[in-house]
């Protein structure tokens, strides 16, 4: 067969299994992320059925995944909303980073790796997945639950950071000076504070560009801003996504009110395709050897993420239910960490951190979506029922 032929081949039959597989997790009712994993695992490099020809599809169609995740999110959130968000997320974002960056950054040093492989496993650990969080909340109907804009301001203050973080581990692991290090940080602020005001100040104008009663030229066009920005943003080592968010937000009104249907079943797609390529890049034999350290690693880093979660959830006055599906929520990581991870192995840091870090994600990855859909069990729902009430009690006087 010919290359396109293959190529059809391949991704219709990969398409239709996906198809399957979230019909089946439907019916389970359960998130149908794992499966997509394990999909990727069964058809990638190692796996039972290594695909020949479909890779470059899924790895540009991953991208674009990430990016409409983060798009559909910013609709659904004013800028002034999101600025409320900030202001008050403020206090969390920094007892996220403590909590979740340092296991990390121990780890590597307690296993002999050095201070620039910790730098790089402190980022790891710290920074949840937002594109498998945005499905979760998606998949599960949260989207309006009271603690979804906590959830939301965490996980934008986390990418925020990464404008600051990746510029310092690339000069870090590149051995750059530190005047090096500091351009490429002054950059990447500006570049954030430039798309951020613009959001702010402009939205409504950037509105004005569409025909929000014109589904093509509608669709076509928020696409086309969205990637632009996303790529320019990605240009000056800011997150995509982050540029995907914002240009989210920036658009108001009826434009993202009509937005929003016509870009689901696109989000959809390249959702699905974004976790499965994330299957794809990971050589299963080599999540063996390093499965326990890695297991170890995400335990107690979901563990210190449901805290700081919880702890954010209760500073935002949340009910005692709303702060556990804050902090479950918040457990996978993601598209940063492996991100994280090549450059600090692409640049001779530790070998062995790519296979720990694709492991660490996995499993976070796995048991993030599974952990979120414990407040929705009955004997969770019962547990916490009992901390509501002991916490209602009022305290008893001694006898005098």
């Amino acid at each position: 067969m010919s290359e396109s032929t293959i190529l059809l081949v391949e991704v219709g039959a990969l398409l239709l299994g996906l198809g399957l597989l979230s019909r089946f997790a439907d019916r389970i009712g359960v998130s149908p992320i794992p499966f997509y994993l394990v999909a990727g695992l069964a058809f990638g490099d190692g796996g039972l059925l290594p695909l020949s020809g479909g890779t470059e599809f899924f790895e540009i169609g991953s991208e674009i995944g990430v990016i409409l995740l983060l798009l559909m999110l910013g609709l659904e959130y004013t800028a002034s909303e999101l600025v409320t968000s900030l202001k008050k997320s403020r206090t969390a974002g920094i007892v996220d980073a403590l909590f979740n960056a340092l296991p990390g950054a121990l780890f590597a040093l307690v296993l002999g790796w050095g201070p620039v492989a910790a730098v790089a496993l402190a980022g790891i650990t710290w920074i949840s997945s937002s594109g498998v969080i945005a499905k979760v909340l998606r998949d599960l109907k949260r989207l309006g639950n009271r603690e979804t804009p906590t959830i939301l301001s965490i996980l934008v203050l986390e990418d925020l950071a990464m404008a600051f973080y990746l510029p310092v581990l690339s000069a870090l692991v590149l051995g750059a000076g530190i005047a090096a290090g500091a351009t490429a940080l002054v950059v990447a602020v500006l570049v954030v504070l430039v798309i951020l005001y613009v959001a702010l100040r402009h939205g409504r104008l950037i509105s004005a560009i569409f025909a929000p009663n014109h589904p093509e030229s509608l669709l076509l066009g928020v696409l086309g801003l969205t990637m632009l920005v996303a790529g320019l943003a990605q240009q000056v080592n800011v997150s995509a996504a982050v540029g995907a968010f914002l240009v989210g937000i920036a658009l108001s009104g009826r434009v993202a009110d009509n937005a929003q249907p016509l870009l689901s079943p696109l989000r959809d797609l390249f959702a699905a395709v974004f976790f499965v390529f994330f299957g794809l890049a990971t050589d299963p034999a080599d999540i063996v050897e390093v499965l326990v350290p890695a297991g170890i690693l995400a335990v107690i880093t979901m563990a210190t993420k449901t805290f700081t979660g919880y702890r954010a959830a209760a500073s935002a006055g949340l009910g005692i239910p709303a702060r556990w599906r804050t902090g479950l929520t918040l457990t996978p990581r993601g598209e940063f960490s492996i991100v994280i991870a090549g450059l600090a192995v692409g640049a001779g840091v530790e070998p062995r951190l790519a296979p720990l870090a694709t492991a660490y994600v996995l499993i976070t990855v796995i048991c993030g979506p599974l952990l979120a859909r414990l407040p929705e069990a009955q004997w969770f729902r019962n547990a916490m029922r009992r901390q509501s009430t002991r916490a209602a009690r009022p305290p008893v006087s001694p006898i005098s």
